[in-house]
């Protein structure tokens, strides 16, 4: 049978040792920036029941103020994200993150759930962004070859943020209370930003981008239309699947991170602190499964470019399977187990999902490219998440609820084998494009 290789976009020819020291200090940074993205983000699920026992707030109550941060980011990481690719991503980077860190800074000044509701609002307008011009960013100074890697790898930053906002959180919220919580957050993506800022330039990134990466750049003033634009993101259907299956199987970390304190609390007695820390240990699985999965999607598919997709589909049928079971165990170490397992590949097919929109898109449009990826993982999994699975917590109970998100990466399984069909066809032809765009 014959075998085919990933596009030769980028400078795919470079090896691993060519790497300039200079991308990986970027690649750290921004990866740092993340980490205080989803910690600003995730600290609230640590203090769920200090907020429900402070202002008697409901499931769909606490949900809301977890899910509006995701819905804001679906909302506006698009045209945030056109706005960075021509005003700038480093920049637009710099400005995301004050933004974030100071509205952290306004949850733990909120007097009343309205206040809270607004200042979560605005923690997410400023990560609206982030994600896809992060990613654009670092994918522009590496190697193609390593794309799925690097995706996950930084996909799984906010894994590992969502770990120490999750666990640092229920630490100083347990001696401190909750606006404690959200004040250490929004001071440590302070700091963060100022290493960024004295670090990283736009000039000296360009220097590490090859010239078919920037294809534009040769002819200034000229802006691709807006038909152009939404011509290369949604060119195919392999691509349009990508996004859809990326979205879906999302809304299972989401859900499980959100509510593990509560489910915990709840169902376990643990207090607050224990609670969380315990919970973060399964953000971690998450976090861990990323990197590896994403990794051995590049190794199995190295000569057969559509073993991504099936790889993808094994992740979540593996994730319905453990959760599914899971979360219909009797409580006891036995049902934590599994339900570990079930978040190792809840989040697997994030990195194969990445290394298919990057393959199957423009170099110039990367940034418009992946926040369309991210507008589909914020308003098909990670902002509806947290509020559904409230609605159905204060009706039939959170673990009824919990029972119910494994379904989710069934879908998302439909989505990716229907896109594995039709996506040796679509690269063949986004390569032809590419090579007739370079005459």
């Amino acid at each position: 049978m014959l075998t085919h290789a990933e596009p030769a976009t980028g400078h795919d020819s470079t090896t691993q040792g060519d790497v300039s020291a200079y991308a990986w200090v970027v690649f750290a940074l921004t990866v740092g920036l993340l980490l205080s993205d989803y910690m600003s983000r995730q600290v609230l699920n640590a203090v769920f029941p200090m907020l429900r026992n402070t202002w008697h707030l409901s499931d769909t109550h606490l949900g809301s103020l977890s899910s509006v941060v995701a819905l804001m980011v679906g909302v506006l990481t698009f045209p945030l994200s056109v706005l960075a690719d021509r005003w700038g991503r480093i920049k637009s980077i710099a400005l995301m993150a004050a933004m974030w860190s100071l509205a952290t800074l306004g949850c733990a000044f909120s007097t009343n759930y309205h206040e809270m509701l607004l200042a979560r609002a605005f923690v997410g307008v400023g990560e609206a962004a982030y994600g896809s011009v992060g990613i654009a960013v670092v994918l522009s100074i590496f190697p193609a070859r390593l794309r799925a890697t690097l995706t996950a790898a930084f996909m799984a930053g906010g894994a590992f943020g969502s770990v120490l906002g999750m666990a640092l959180g229920g630490v100083v919220g347990a001696h401190l209370g909750w606006r404690a919580a959200f004040g250490a957050m929004a001071a440590l993506g302070i700091v963060l930003l100022a290493g960024y800022v004295f670090v990283v330039t736009e000039k000296q990134v360009a220097k590490l981008q090859p010239a078919e990466s920037v294809p534009c750049a040769p002819v200034p003033g000229v802006r691709m239309s807006f038909r152009a634009l939404m011509k290369g993101l949604f060119s195919t259907k392999s691509v349009v699947c990508a996004y859809i299956g990326s979205g879906v199987h999302l809304l299972v970390p989401a859900a499980v991170w959100a509510w593990m304190p509560s489910f915990l609390n709840r169902y376990y007695g643990m207090p607050t602190g224990s609670a969380a820390i315990c919970a973060a240990v399964f953000v971690l699985a998450t976090a861990v499964g990323m990197v590896a999965c994403g990794n051995l999607a590049d190794r199995i598919s190295k000569q057969r470019r559509e073993r991504k997709w099936s790889i993808a589909v094994a992740f979540c049928v593996i994730c319905f399977v453990a959760l599914a079971t899971g979360f219909r165990m009797p409580a006891g170490p036995a049902q934590l187990v599994v339900i570990g397992v079930g978040m190792f590949f809840c989040a697997g097919s994030t990195g194969p999902s990445g290394a298919m929109v990057a393959n199957l898109t423009p170099p110039s449009i990367h940034a418009s490219a992946f926040a369309t990826l991210t507008l589909a993982n914020n308003l098909l999994g990670l902002a509806p998440a947290a509020i559904l699975t409230g609605i159905v917590a204060d009706r039939i109970g959170l673990l009824g609820a919990l029972q119910l998100v494994p379904f989710a990466p069934l879908v998302a399984a439909i989505a990716f084998f229907i896109g594995k069909r039709s996506y040796r066809a679509d690269l063949d032809r986004v390569n032809a494009l590419r090579v007739q765009a370079g005459r």
